[in-house]
């Protein structure tokens, strides 16, 4: 095998009550990349499709990423990468985590002893790093495992995969305005109240045991976000009357996917689904704002192979 194009999932970070420790994976939307073994060592990008991004590797996140995993492994051999963007930058559902992981799971395929998707997910967090300008994993994850993905650790890194009820859909919204995830991480206080603090937590805790149990009524019960979103609903205009739509209409739980700008929104089953993101996208038209729509199971699978030579 000499040459491999890697399929790589978009994902929704932070599902509003797991900052930074928890993600999900979409099924059907990611980006491509044709990862092709060569005799010289390092990382050379020889096409980028679908945005417009840096070739250095030095300065791409697939670069950076990949870079370290060469690196710290001591490769003989090297790669040449091409670059197809199907996942609009900065659009909140994981573009550069998917770029990060796509190229560590690439890598992995050449390698006579495997990684371990941990091992995977601690080398793909530095390329996502370039992006949001620091080291977290709540979309490479889910990206690697697929599913849901909980960070119970960052030092030493702890993942655990949790289960997907058969029935839960998503509905991601992208409003075209731009927010970078640097911006969005810097409007956030550094500290929290005691009574918000075991409010999260207890949420987080009620959405774990929901997935665990197939239980709809706590999953929409239990996310919700008071720490992260009063601060970043702000930068979406209208979000308030968004949510409002949502969850008039179907819809479970209602949020932010990552720092946005998209919105996500569970709902049991695809026609509460579909119900939600036609609501969504007539309320977005009457506020004169363009989106772009998606409907998806939660993925039960990660980055995969999609043709191999």
């Amino acid at each position: 095998m000499n040459e491999i194009r890697v399929f790589s999932p978009a994902t929704v970070a932070n599902v509003n009550c797991g900052f930074d420790v928890l993600g999900f994976a979409l099924d059907g939307l990611g980006d491509e990349m044709v990862i092709r073994k060569v005799a010289e060592k390092g990382i050379k990008i020889t096409k980028i499709t679908g945005a417009e991004l840096p070739y250095e590797a030095k300065e791409n996140v697939v670069g950076v990423a990949g870079l370290a995993m060469v690196e710290a492994l001591n490769l003989d051999f090297g790669f040449e990468i091409e670059i197809h963007k199907k996942i609009r930058l900065g659009s909140g559902v994981g573009s550069s985590a998917a770029s990060a992981a796509g190229i560590v799971y690439g890598i992995n395929q050449f390698l006579e002893t495997p990684l371990t998707n941990l091992e995977l997910t601690a080398f793909g967090m530095k390329g996502e790093a370039v992006a949001s300008g620091n080291e977290h994993a709540d979309n490479v994850a889910p990206c690697l495992y697929g599913g849901f993905t909980l960070i119970t650790g960052y030092e030493p890194l702890k993942i655990v995969s949790l289960p997907v009820p058969e029935a839960l859909y998503v509905t991601v919204i992208h409003p075209h305005i731009t927010i970078k995830t640097k911006e969005a991480r810097e409007i956030l206080p550094a500290d929290v109240s005691l009574k918000n603090a075991i409010k999260q937590t207890g949420n987080l805790a009620g959405l774990i045991a929901g997935l665990y149990e197939s239980d709809y009524d706590l999953i929409a019960s239990s996310t919700q976000d008071v720490l992260v979103e009063p601060y970043r609903k702000n930068l979406i205009p209208d979000f308030d009357f968004y949510k409002q739509t949502a969850l008039e209409n179907g819809g479970l739980a209602f949020g932010i996917s990552g720092s946005g700008p998209s919105m996500f929104t569970l709902s049991k089953g695809l026609q509460n689904a579909g119900s939600v993101e036609f609501a969504l996208k007539k309320s977005l038209k009457e506020k004169n704002m363009l989106s772009d729509s998606y409907i998806s199971p939660v993925s039960k699978h990660g980055n995969r192979i999609l043709e191999q030579n």
